[in-house]
C-alpha cells in the first residue's frame, strides 16, 4: 500500500461567540493530517474569517446549512449535530478520518504515537476506529473531573473506507446493512484528548446551551459551575498542549465549587459506582466502541488522580 493519508474534520457554528478554542484545536493536529475539513454552519461572529486566517492550505471549509425546522423532541436529540458532523466526514478523502470537537486538543507529545498507531493498524481491517483516553478539565486548567458521568475513552479516528456516520452527534456507528448499525471495533490510538469545554467560563457555556438547546433539548438549562459534586474534581499537574496554554485562565488552584451543594440522586449513584471502581479497578463509563480483539482487556483501567501523565500503550 502507498503512503498513508490522514484527514481531520470537525463542524462549527459561531465558535467565537461560544468561546470554543477551535483554532488551537485545529492547529493541534495539523502536523498529523494531510487535509482538515470544516463543516461551517451559518456564523456571524467572524468564525469563518478566523478559520481562513490560519492560512494553511490543508484546511478546506464547507459552507453548510442547519435544519432550523427540525422537531424539538427526544427522538431527534442531537440529529442536526450528527448531520453536520457527517457532512464533514463524508468529504474526507484519507485512509483515516480524525474527528475533533472545537473544544478538544491533542498534545504534541502524542502526535508520533498516534501516527504510529494508524500505521500499525492500517492494513488490519478488524480495526475500524482508534479510541483515546480523555482528560475533562473543569473550571480551569488545574482541575479534571472524573466520575462514571464523564466518559474516559472515546473513538475519534475512523477508518475511512467503511460505511460509518454519526447518527445523533455524540458517537459514530458502522452500517452492516441498511437496517443494522453498531459501534465500531476500535484499538487504542496511543494518545489523549484534552477536553476544555467546561473551562470556557459560565457565560460561554450558557451561551452554547441557549443557542443550541433546540437541537439538543426541549428547553435550555441554567448553567452553574458550582452545581457539581466536589468529590469528582481532582488536581491536574501534567503539561497542557502548547497551542492552548495562552488560552487557559490564569489560575494555580484546583477549582473549588461553593459549599452546600446538595447531591442529586444521579450523583449519589455515581459515588457508589466510584467506590466499586476504586475497589475493583473498574471503569463503568459508557463506551461507544467495541474492542477490536473482541475482549474488553482494558475495560478495568482508568487513570487515578495523580496519574494523569500516564499514557496507555
Amino acid at each position: 500500500m502507498g503512503r498513508m493519508k490522514v484527514s481531520g474534520f470537525t463542524f462549527l457554528r459561531n465558535g467565537n461567540r461560544l468561546g470554543y478554542p477551535f483554532i488551537p484545536s485545529i492547529r493541534s493536529i495539523l502536523p498529523l493530517v494531510d487535509e482538515f475539513v470544516v463543516a461551517l454552519g451559518p456564523s456571524d461572529d467572524g468564525t469563518g474569517d478566523d478559520l481562513r486566517a490560519i492560512g494553511d492550505p490543508k484546511i478546506r471549509i464547507l459552507e453548510t446549512t442547519w435544519n432550523e425546522r427540525i422537531r424539538n423532541d427526544l427522538r431527534v436529540k442531537g440529529f442536526v449535530y450528527g448531520q453536520q458532523k457527517s457532512i464533514a466526514l463524508f468529504n474526507c478523502t484519507g485512509d483515516w478520518a480524525f474527528y475533533l470537537e472545537g473544544d478538544e486538543i491533542v498534545h504534541e507529545d502524542d502526535l508520533e504515537p498516534i501516527r504510529a498507531s494508524m500505521e500499525r493498524h492500517l492494513d488490519d481491517e478488524r480495526v475500524e476506529a482508534l479510541f483515546f483516553d480523555y482528560l475533562h478539565f473543569y473550571g480551569n486548567g488545574n482541575t479534571v473531573a472524573r466520575s462514571p458521568a464523564w466518559y474516559r475513552r472515546a473513538p475519534r479516528i475512523l477508518r475511512n473506507t467503511i460505511p460509518a456516520w454519526a447518527p445523533k452527534g455524540l458517537f459514530f456507528t458502522v452500517l452492516d446493512s441498511h437496517k443494522k448499525a453498531r459501534y465500531p471495533r476500535a484499538a487504542h490510538a496511543g494518545g489523549r484528548i484534552f477536553h476544555y469545554g467546561w473551562v470556557r467560563g459560565e457565560d460561554k457555556v450558557q451561551a452554547s446551551r441557549n443557542q443550541n438547546h433546540r437541537f439538543w433539548s426541549a428547553s435550555p438549562t441554567t448553567i452553574d459551575l458550582d452545581d457539581i459534586d466536589p468529590s469528582i474534581l481532582h488536581r491536574y499537574d501534567g503539561s497542557h498542549p502548547s497551542v492552548i496554554r495562552e488560552w487557559l485562565p490564569d489560575s494555580q488552584d484546583v477549582y473549588m465549587p461553593k459549599p452546600g451543594h446538595e447531591l442529586t440522586r444521579r450523583e449519589k449513584k455515581h459515588r457508589r459506582m466510584m467506590k466499586l471502581e476504586n475497589a475493583l479497578g473498574g471503569d463503568f463509563t459508557k463506551k461507544h466502541y467495541r474492542p477490536a480483539d473482541g475482549r474488553w482487556t482494558t475495560m478495568f483501567f482508568y487513570p487515578r488522580p495523580g496519574d494523569w501523565k500516564r499514557r496507555a500503550t
